[in-house]
């Protein structure tokens, strides 16, 4: 059996977390309970170790052709400081993984990964170069994450730091700023549906950054969270989870990410399947379902309409902010409008759910 892989983080609170394996790591899925975690980020701000994520840097050259024919957005659209979410997709058009790709220099991008597609994502991409002149590099071990999540997140983070977090839009970034003394890229961004900021560190500086702002947010109530609670933010945000609303099997179109793929850019890998799908109207489409009878919808609970098997879950839970039991799915296209009444497969039982709009939960105030 092969170890579990520990973040830079692990020893700091290896004693008041509990900890699952996660995609090949030992991970805090809670510190005190994932409502409470989930309700501290939906009101105050809480603190993530993501550090499982994966970090290629493309740099040279031909590193922006090569990216733009490997993601299907248009990193054309990018400038120094400026990061997009992206995917990469197979030839047929099935999902390598979703990422975030930051533009770091002219010639240099980082790609953010998902943790269980590290290597394959790394060996995926190293097959595509051509004779592109270009240095791919993985920084994934030397690189810690920190995500910090919620409406107080700039409040807590800015007290860190001289340097204006205001001037960052969503999707924006600076690197070199200094939060306390640790040296990071500050990205304003996150997994969790509020505002917030995820901070990449040298993964000797993670432990220190990690105290250092719990302290900072202690007069804010911010706590440490786990992947529990970010499961539950990111599902009423209705965001995707790789292996979930997404796989080679999924494509973008199907989980609902068009926005995310341009194929007006020209060809990339994946491009002629995904015209094909678009022009062809799609089969299954990703939808929101909510319970009318009692019962959680999970991962691969079938779904029926009168008796016909028409989809199935793809992640489901109790809402922890409206009490309700929701769920995506992905479902025949036919089937696929809001109020349609489907069954869902509940340990045998069928029970009763209706399509419903997401996100499941929208932010509205700044």
């Amino acid at each position: 059996m092969t170890a579990l892989k520990r973040t830079p983080l692990y020893s700091v609170y290896e004693k008041e977390a509990k900890l699952v394996p996660f995609g090949g790591w030992e991970m805090p899925v809670q510190f005190s309970s994932i409502k409470e975690e989930h309700e501290a980020v939906r009101t105050r701000a809480g603190l993530f170790d993501v550090s499982h994520m994966g970090e290629v840097e493309i740099s040279g050259p031909d590193a922006k052709q090569f990216v733009n024919r490997v993601t299907t957005n248009d990193i054309s659209k990018l400038t120094v400081g400026q990061a997009q979410y992206s995917l990469l997709c197979y030839p047929d058009g099935g999902t390598v993984d979703d990422l975030l790709v930051y533009q770091i220099k002219e010639e240099g991008f980082l790609l953010v990964i998902n943790a269980s597609n590290i290597e394959k994502d790394i060996e995926w991409l190293q097959n595509q170069i051509k004779d592109e002149q270009l240095e791919l590099r993985d920084r994934s071990a030397e690189t810690a994450l920190l995500a910090l999540q919620g409406p107080f997140a700039e409040d807590i983070l800015q007290r860190c730091t001289t340097f204006d977090l205001a001037i960052l839009s969503p999707f924006q970034f600076a690197m070199n700023i200094d939060i306390g003394e640790v040296r990071c890229l500050v990205s304003r961004s996150g997994y969790t549906g509020e505002d917030g900021f995820e901070l990449y560190v040298d993964a000797k500086e993670a432990q220190a950054l990690w105290k250092f702002l719990l302290q900072a947010g202690e007069e804010y109530q911010l706590i440490p969270c786990g992947l529990g609670a970010r499961d539950t933010l990111r599902l009423e945000a209705a965001l995707p989870l790789y292996g979930q609303e997404l796989s080679a099997e999924i494509s973008p179109f199907e989980a609902g990410l068009g926005f995310a793929v341009k194929l007006q850019k020209g060809e990339f890998i994946g491009s002629n399947a995904l015209l094909f799908q678009k022009e062809s109207g799609l089969k299954r489409k990703k939808v929101g379902i909510e319970m009318i009878d009692r019962g959680i919808p999970r991962s691969h609970y079938p779904i029926y309409v009168k008796g016909q098997a028409v989809g199935e879950v793809t992640s489901g839970t109790q809402s922890p902010l409206t009490k309700r039991n929701i769920g995506l799915a992905l479902i025949d296209s036919a089937f696929a409008q809001i109020e349609q009444e489907v069954e869902v497969e509940i340990r045998g039982k069928r029970v009763k759910a209706k399509i419903v709009p997401t996100p499941f939960y929208r932010r509205t105030r700044g």
